[in-house]
């Protein structure tokens, strides 16, 4: 038989893994109540331990807790009875990976942490292992093959017991009602941090900044403002200072198409009446959406009178790292 073509062995492998995923599906049954329970109550933090390509999914895991609301930190095992056991207190719950269950490192340490009083949960794929007997809860991750040929290197396990870490941080996260802004202070840096942090307040153009006509004014007087405050529209004020409407760019293109004489008409009467507006509280985030979901390239921010505060444009929102 010929040799299989790259393609062929790609397609096996992420078969495998997603059958391998899919069967965990069959494990969350009562010991996952008892952990989820467990770590709920847990007055310190999770401690996870994994030796290997365990210890680098063990690594993620306690990263997703972390990043949830779950403080959880990666303790090396082998380090661990070298000293690195001191950074784990009573408080702590341990969260130990191990595929074979049987895992030196690990099992030498567990004596000591039952003497601790710490109550540790085991992720292995073996159910009658020494770290399954040894452990208060188990949480089954088998799986019926690994996706390396040889059925040697860690492959549909290790996504599994990945799996079931981001099935217990999510699970986590819902039961203990975590919000977008709880996230956010996880996350302060980079594109996410910007997302999460950013309201409409903090990019908004205020002040003299920000584009207005009087509804008696001109269309003239109009593109004069237009082209002054540089966003591509103007918001257009009533007598009692307020948001009556909103002409741009694209206003003028459809006046210009239906032959208006720009030079006597008025604003009021080219203008969108009851246009979309944001409140500067609003996530700068949210506002990508209601732009997207109104077709709109800008909007006015306007306080609880409806008089305009700010007002801000896609490019203001890509300046700021949110699209």
């Amino acid at each position: 038989m010929g040799k299989k073509s790259a393609q062929s062995i790609a397609k096996d492998v992420l078969r495998l893994e997603s059958e391998a995923i899919f069967k965990q599906i069959e494990h969350i049954d009562s010991s996952f109540d008892q952990a989820v329970t467990l770590i709920q109550n847990c007055e310190g933090r999770v401690v996870v331990l994994g030796i290997g390509k365990s210890g680098h999914i063990g690594g993620k895991i306690a990263a997703s807790l972390a990043s949830t609301g779950t403080p959880s930190f990666f303790v090396h095992p082998g380090e661990a009875s070298h000293g690195d056991l001191g950074m784990i207190t009573p408080k702590d719950i341990t969260l130990a990976l191990s595929n074979s269950g049987e895992t030196p490192e690990i099992l030498v340490i567990l004596p000591i942490l039952k003497r601790m009083g710490v109550y540790t949960i085991a992720l292995t794929g073996n159910t009658h292992s020494s770290l399954a007997q040894q452990s208060d809860v188990t949480i089954d991750v088998s799986v019926d093959k690994e996706a390396c040929p040889l059925n040697l290197a860690p492959t549909s396990s290790t996504t599994a017991t990945l799996a079931i870490g981001d099935a217990l941080a999510v699970t986590l996260l819902e039961l203990r009602g975590f919000t977008t802004e709880d996230f956010a202070r996880s996350h302060p840096g980079g594109a996410l941090g910007r997302r999460l942090l950013l309201y409409v307040k903090d990019i908004m153009h205020k002040g003299e900044s920000i584009p207005r006509v009087e509804q008696t004014a001109s269309l003239q007087e109009a593109l004069i403002e237009m082209s002054s405050k540089g966003l591509g529209m103007t918001s257009v004020i009533n007598e009692q200072g307020q948001i009556a409407g909103i002409f741009t760019d694209g206003d003028l293109r459809r006046a210009l198409n239906s032959q208006v004489d720009i030079y006597t008409c008025k604003i009021s009467d080219l203008m969108i009446e009851q246009p979309i507006t944001v409140n500067a509280q609003l996530l700068a985030a949210e506002v990508v959406s209601i732009m997207q979901n109104n077709s709109i390239n800008g909007v006015f921010v306007v306080d609880d009178d409806q008089r305009p505060i700010g007002a801000l444009n896609a490019l203001d929102l890509i300046r700021a790292g949110i699209f």
